[in-house]
């Protein structure tokens, strides 16, 4: 614990502490056991990331092509045998595997791979100092695209963005330069007209339109209710809420998915803009924490893994909260740590053990380890000094 970060600790404590209380007040008015399952996968999570940080971040890495080949394979089988969930509004996804009665979303845990591979990948090339060769930034581009497709065909569209973002972070971080990224910007561009007409689902343009046409009242009863309902339920709390285990909306479960993508407005309603507020501050803080480890790392390889982790809970943060206050269209994207939902919490954790990975060694020089054993000729005053 000398080692570890502590004030990153603390703030994940809080943030855990924070989300447990309130799926405890959706469970309690609701009667189902979020709480519960979410509380086993804290300590799932918390117990992975202690044994993350025990080991040397280089280590796992070095393993690249494993992580590279168990993601693909996770995610082609999650795509080939996974049950199909199916909504009314025209949903079609196949990103949840069934694990002992219970559901896991495959993408999760290949985002925290990613993190891994990639951060490689970047680091890799630019030790050989071909950062800069066309050639090889195709290859980077192709390593997101791949997981990129792969959410795409099981019909997880949100995920796939999130790839996208800690590809964007991690890149920009590695020293890409700029005219790379506007190179994409561009082609992207171009492309939307074909992406609207032949990529995205009919759902998904609604949403796209609904967002901008939230006063609709036709739209509110139909593309838009989720958001609609939500910002009502933010809006009711006022200043300071209706006071945990106490919201009226909450009891009536007037919002869906109030437990997972809409927790934020269970934080509106109860504890009002001050709890709303809070999650926001702490989500800041872990996120400049995060920056400072980046900035603290041994290596360039560390330095892309935390990069990772923050363009992974910043582009999630941004876009669930933004949908929840209905000014970004709904995605199906998670509040990082606070969404209910097992695999998305317990593979956050092991990101953040590898953080925690990162900063515990940064102070091992030029990739050297520390060695515990000291020879035998040094004394006492020697050994303290070390």
């Amino acid at each position: 614990m000398r080692r570890a970060d502590i004030i990153l600790w603390l703030l994940l404590v809080a943030i855990s502490t924070y989300i447990l209380l309130l799926l405890r007040s959706v469970s309690v008015a609701n009667g189902t056991s979020y709480f519960r399952t979410q509380l086993m996968a804290v300590a799932l999570g918390v117990a992975g990331a202690i044994v993350i940080t025990f080991i040397d971040y280089v280590d796992i890495c070095n393993f690249w092509y494993l992580i590279a080949g168990f993601s693909v394979f996770l995610m082609v089988y999650t795509l080939l045998f996974a049950d199909a969930v199916v909504g009314s509004d025209g949903v079609n996804a196949r990103a949840w595997i069934s694990i002992g009665g219970r559901t896991f979303q495959s993408s999760e845990l290949v985002k925290i791979a990613f993190m891994l591979t990639y951060a490689k990948h970047l680091d890799i090339v630019k030790k050989k100092g071909r950062l800069d060769e066309p050639f090889q930034l195709i290859l980077l581009v192709c390593h997101a695209g791949v997981a990129f497709l792969l959410c795409h065909l099981q019909g997880d569209d949100g995920a796939g963005v999130v790839f996208l973002a800690m590809f964007l972070v991690m890149s920009l971080a590695a020293g890409v330069r700029l005219r790379y990224f506007g190179i994409l910007a561009l082609l992207a561009i171009v492309s939307m007209p074909f992406l609207w007409r032949f990529v995205l689902d009919e759902y998904q343009k609604k949403r796209f339109l609904a967002v901008y046409n939230i006063d609709n009242e036709a739209m509110q009863l139909d593309e838009v209710y989720q958001q609609y309902q939500g910002r009502i339920s933010i809006g009711s709390g006022g200043l300071t809420g209706e006071g945990l285990f106490h919201g009226t909306r909450v009891a009536n479960q007037n919002v869906p998915f109030q437990h997972s993508d809409f927790i934020f407005s269970v934080a509106g309603e109860e504890l009002g803009f001050f709890g709303c507020a809070l999650i926001i501050v702490l989500l800041f803080l872990f996120l400049v924490k995060i920056l400072h480890v980046a900035h603290s790392a041994r290596d360039d390889l560390g330095k892309y893994i935390c990069y990772g982790f923050f363009g992974l809970i910043a582009l999630q943060s941004v876009s669930n909260i933004g949908m929840c206050l209905a000014i970004l269209p709904a995605m199906g994207v998670t509040l990082p740590f606070f969404s209910a939902g097992g695999s998305s919490a317990a593979c956050l954790y092991l990101g953040f053990g590898l953080v925690q990975s990162v900063y515990m060694r940064r102070k091992e020089s030029d990739g050297l380890r520390l060695k515990r054993k000291l020879p035998l000729r040094f004394g006492y005053k020697q050994m303290k000094e070390i």
